[in-house]
């Protein structure tokens, strides 16, 4: 069985809210996590979420500072999931990860690894991150910008 957030094609399972995010299933069945057309959507809800409200609205810079807020300690193991995105992502806990524009691997490193993090590595469609972070750091477009 595919791990859930893999199933709703929302690799870092985001949960649900009164955000009607881009290509969001019509029919929500998971009473807890949003539940997306396709992983392209998943991620690019992701990355919305990391670099425009975590980075820009938050002004969390740090992984610990991101992880912190994403997985509190009242739902998750919190200091685990920090050191297992810092080891696999190279970047210190309390190192500034950049700004998105001007260091969009490390961005991306980021959420690959929470996505490990969440749901392993075995089901990771990498191409679909990749797609999803296009969408959603398209600044071209103003049909991306909004959840």
């Amino acid at each position: 069985m595919l791990p859930r957030g893999i199933r709703n094609h929302n690799p870092l399972n985001i949960r649900r809210s009164k955000d009607q995010w881009k290509g969001l299933k019509a029919q929500q069945t998971d009473p807890a996590f949003c539940q997306f057309e396709s992983l392209e959507y998943g991620w690019r809800a992701a990355f919305y979420l990391l670099t425009r409200t975590y980075y820009h609205k938050y002004r969390l810079y740090t992984i610990r500072k991101i992880i912190e807020r994403w997985a509190p300690p009242h739902e998750n193991k919190t200091e685990a999931y920090i050191a297992n995105v810092s080891r696999l992502t190279g970047i210190l806990p309390d190192e500034p990860i950049g700004i998105p524009s001007d260091q969009p691997s490390r961005w991306i490193a980021l959420g690959a690894a929470m996505a490990i993090q969440e749901n392993g590595t075995e089901s990771m469609d990498w191409f679909a991150m990749l797609r999803g972070w296009a969408k959603a750091r398209n600044e071209n477009d103003s049909r991306d910008l909004s959840p």
